[in-house]
């Protein structure tokens, strides 16, 4: 400890300090979802004031400071922000390193592009961990070291901003946060001010110490009125303040919602699937229960032409995606199952799961482009890859899956209140055919019944494939209207399961149409395989209490119209259509008028602190800018360079390019390459610099295509290039991490040739034994064989 500060000085600051950063860290709790994050936040500033205590001590300078907390965030990450990933849950493994590294950057948007409450689980602990010890740091350091400590306040009130900006809209409990901050702030810098030495000037007698006493007691109680005024000016202004006001944060803005309405609806590809796959696996589902279905897709907006997911993306909308995430349906209940899925022929960006999903993990190679582009809605248990559900994606979901009430349970349950998109260009002739429907029916469970039954039980089936009856595809106002109409009913679930939703929302009901598949009833063992035939659509109606209940409107498949099976409707009994009643819209209130009292002084001084936060970042931003600097440039210049010699005009002048860019990549990595050499003699240094043999061919092909009778095609250009990219990729496997650092910051190639070029690197020797035995033969031997070889090394020399 430092003599120059008591002990009580050390205790007041850090215990200050803690008081100031649990106020944000406790404002982080509505953004995840459970209290584990406490630990890599409370973590963090505890080593952010160890650091800063070391730092004060030992008297560390900004760069010894800025090293030992660099040190401390990996040393300690593993176990309080990244446990998952660790070794036993504590040692940091590779991976565990570099997704610390890669956090400093891409942790924020993986936190703002989430739904809250994320999961703590999916790697968002390095958010408050790197914030809290950065904040501790920062807010300690300042508060033992800095006259006047209220230098202090500036990181930890940015540690509290920066936590409001990154939370949700809803804060845990502004109120209490503001009010312990300022209580906290007030009290500390009047106990500072109190324990500094009184200025005026006292007598040096007896009555000296009870003096200083007397004004560090009038400090005190001076102290306690500003925080007692401070606190009951927070309390009438928060008590004044409009509650319903809005909270706008950075998760609102920062990247514009998912708008799935830029795909096609898939019900438009029924008829597809059915026809061209109908044997064909599309996907295979092990772990799938009895009786359960996959869902693919869920729609419920209708514009007379397709049904589709509704055109707002409001919360609990059909178009509400959000990204996939470790906590999905929070709310959904169910029995839990563990399913494992594989693509065959579905190509299409709908992700088969079933019930309520609440994680999903994707195997092999794309899984991680797979997971960045997955997105799902909790409202109606569907999920979308915008990078494309192919054949050879692999993945395991754990979800819930809701138990179907029966009808005896359904007896006394109303439908639930749900919000439904409006349908439009509905026929006007499908509200009478609904009542007439539901005539003898009397509680909604009966009448929903007796839609699907009407349905069922008097249509027939049929794809319209080859040897069926006619059955147009398409579920358009006018096709409805002709399934409806006519004298038989004939389709397949595409038509029926759109008739009974769209019948069903002219009676009231909250009413959509899922697109998936479910096994037939002779199809049995643990793993279900998708097909064609497997491919259904239904209708699912929400009741109050149960959720959405599936129907099956669709006849069996069995069920088929011929000249017996004729007969025309039955005429339905009357009935008058209540229409809805109408909506009660809320009361509006008189606005509230925002208390703008306040000294200029207080807003002065919040603008200079706004603004000294604002000057720290743009100096971070532009030091970032300039490390960074030399790795742009020089990055971009090879890569200018690298496509140029791409893009030349002559075929012959690419395959030079290539064989150019594969002795420059080797010499930035060190390979040091003779100039005006051959290529024959280039491919031996290179080749065994670096262990890879097939330089030589490449070398003796280069000198084939180039001076050989015909222009290399475009293939051949192609496959060259592959080829050096591969070798290339293979020297940077090989070559070290700090190797490749320098090899990104050589210029030494990009020189080469001007006034500027640098001199090669000596070559370190083998001894001659060895030379001797390893290449002399092979270039003799190679000479011999190849007298193209020869001849070109004489025509470049």
């Amino acid at each position: 400890m430092s003599a120059a500060l008591p002990a009580r000085r050390w205790a007041l600051d850090l215990a200050a300090t803690a008081a100031l950063l649990a106020v944000p860290i406790i404002g982080f709790a509505p953004t995840f979802d459970s209290p584990v994050y406490l630990v890599a936040a409370i973590g963090g500033a505890l080593l952010g004031l160890a650091v800063a205590a070391v730092g004060a001590w030992r008297r560390f300078g900004v760069l010894l400071m800025a090293a030992l907390t660099i040190g401390v965030y990996f040393v300690f990450g593993a176990a309080l922000a990244l446990p998952h990933t660790a070794i036993l849950g504590v040692i940091p493994s590779i991976d565990t390193l570099a997704q610390l590294g890669a956090g400093v950057v891409t942790s924020w948007k993986a936190l703002l592009t989430t739904v809250a409450p994320v999961a703590a689980s999916d790697g968002h602990l390095l958010v408050p961990y790197l914030m809290s010890l950065v904040a501790g740091v920062l807010t300690a350091s300042l508060a033992l070291r800095a006259r006047p400590p209220a230098w202090a306040l500036i990181p930890a009130a940015a540690f509290l901003a920066a936590q409001i900006a990154l939370g949700t809209a809803q804060p845990a409990a502004p109120l209490v946060q503001g009010l312990v901050f300022a209580i906290v702030a007030i009290a500390w810098l009047a106990v500072r001010q109190a324990w500094q030495p009184a200025r005026a000037a006292i007598s040096i007698g007896e009555e000296g110490e009870p003096a200083s006493s007397g004004v560090g007691t009038r400090r005190l109680v001076a102290g306690a009125v500003v925080l007692a005024v401070a606190a009951s000016a927070g309390v009438a202004t928060s008590a004044l303040a409009a509650a319903n006001e809005p909270r706008y944060v950075l998760r609102d803005v920062v990247i514009p919602p998912f708008d799935i309405r830029q795909y096609p609806s898939p019900l438009q590809s029924f008829r597809a699937y059915v026809r061209d796959f109908p044997d064909e696996p599309l996907f295979s589902a092990t772990g799938l229960p009895e009786d359960a279905r996959i869902r693919l897709a869920t729609m419920d907006a209708y514009d007379g032409t397709v049904l589709n997911v509704a055109d707002d993306s409001g919360a609990g909308s059909s178009s509400a995606f959000s990204p996939v995430r470790g906590n999905m349906s929070p709310e959904a209940t169910g029995t839990p199952v563990t399913i494992h899925v594989e693509v065959d022929a579905l190509d299409t960006v709908w992700l088969p799961d079933a019930g309520q999903m609440t994680s999903v993990t994707f195997e092999g190679d794309r899984a991680e482009d797979l997971r960045r582009s997955a997105y799902y809605n909790d409202a109606t248990g569907t999920a979308v890859v915008t990078a494309g559900v192919q054949r050879g994606v692999a993945y395991t979901f754990d979800a819930l899956l809701p138990q179907t009430p029966s009808d005896e349970q359904l007896a006394d349950a109303d439908f639930a209140p749900v919000r439904m998109p409006d349908q439009d260009d509905v026929p006007t002739e499908f509200a009478e055919i609904a009542s007439d429907m539901v005539a003898d029916a009397t509680t909604p469970i009966e009448q929903a019944r007796a839609l699907q039954q009407s349905l069922s039980q008097d249509g027939f089936f049929s794809h319209g494939l080859e040897g069926q009856v006619l059955s147009r595809a398409g579920h358009g106002a006018e096709r409805i209207t002709t399934l409806l109409g006519g004298q038989q009913m004939i389709g397949d679930d595409e038509q029926y399961a759109v008739a009974m939703a769209l019948l069903a929302g002219q009676l009231g009901m909250p009413a959509r149409v899922v697109m998936g598949f479910y096994p037939d009833e002779d199809q049995t063992g643990p793993v279900f395989t998708a097909t064609g035939d497997t491919l259904h659509a239904w209708v699912e109606i929400a009741f109050d209490g149960f959720g959405w209940v599936p129907f099956d409107p669709t006849p069996p498949e069995d069920q088929v119209p011929n000249d017996q099976t004729t007969k025309p409707r039955a005429d339905p009994k009357p009935q008058v259509l209540q229409p809805p009643p109408p909506e009660q819209q809320p009361v509006d209130l008189p606005p509230t008028v925002p208390d703008e009292r306040g000294s200029e002084d207080e807003e002065n001084n919040i603008a200079s602190i706004i603004g000294f936060i604002l000057l720290i970042i743009l100096i971070v931003l532009i030091v970032v800018a300039l490390l960074l600097a030399p790795f742009v440039v020089i990055g971009g210049l090879k890569r200018a360079r690298r496509h140029q010699r791409l893009t030349a005009d002559r075929s012959a002048d690419r395959i030079s390019g290539g064989w150019d860019e594969l002795l420059d990549r080797s010499s930035d990595f060190g390979t040091p390459v003779r100039p005006g050499g051959t290529r024959t003699e280039d491919a031996v240094v290179v080749g065994t610099a670096f262990a890879a043999p097939q330089v030589s061919t490449l070398a003796r092909r280069a000198d084939a295509d180039v001076f050989g009778p015909r222009d290399p095609s475009p293939e051949d250009v192609e496959e060259f290039w592959r080829e050096v990219d591969g070798i290339v990729g293979d020297m940077r496997q090989r070559a070290g991490f700090w190797r490749r650092l320098r090899a990104l910051l050589d210029v030494r190639s990009l020189l080469a040739g001007t006034r500027f070029a640098l001199p090669e690197p000596r070559r370190r020797r083998a001894p001659r034994s060895e030379a001797d035995a390893a290449s002399e033969p092979v270039d003799g031997e190679a000479a011999a064989a190849d007298p193209a070889d020869s001849a070109t090394d004489g025509a470049r020399s």
